[in-house]
């Protein structure tokens, strides 16, 4: 299995707190996923976010309809959390999200592992299409996390 790594960096107004906050509510992804990926969660309100919560999405992905289930590895209010995917499109995919106090708000940190199923097959895929809708979504979350919790 070839494990590819995503890594992003983005300076927000908000207290490292805040911004945890935001991120600690799962309904918010549905503001700040691009709406071409039709993303919705399908877990019904209040979900009681901590290590072990499982929230299950559904989404679309070049027209295949996809449902999503990740589990809450990791659980630091105000510091950072970790989501996997039980169920869904990657072989791996684990997602951590860190919230570092800078001067002017917090650094948000995002590094993702993730690998693809079929082998040379979802080698292919990632140099064709994954790659690029990863940073097409990462890219679409930047500007809406800015246009939401604000930019220093």
């Amino acid at each position: 299995m070839h494990v590819y790594t995503l890594q992003r960096e983005q300076l927000v107004s908000l207290s490292p707190l805040e911004t945890f906050d935001f991120f600690a509510d799962a309904f918010n992804l549905e503001a700040i996923t691009p709406p071409w990926l039709g993303f919705e969660v399908a877990t019904p309100r209040p979900i009681a976010m901590g290590a072990g919560a499982l929230i299950e999405y559904r989404l679309r992905l070049h027209a295949l309809p996809l449902r999503w289930l990740t589990r809450i590895e990791a659980w630091e209010p105000g510091r950072r959390f970790a989501d996997r995917q039980l169920r869904g499109p990657y072989r791996l995919w684990h997602h951590t999200h860190t919230f570092a106090a800078d001067d002017r708000g917090t650094v948000m940190r995002d590094f993702v592992r993730y690998a693809l199923p079929l082998g040379p097959v979802g080698r292919l895929a990632r140099a064709v299409l994954v790659r690029r809708d990863l940073d097409r979504i990462f890219n679409y979350r930047r500007d809406a996390v800015a246009s939401r919790l604000g930019s220093p």
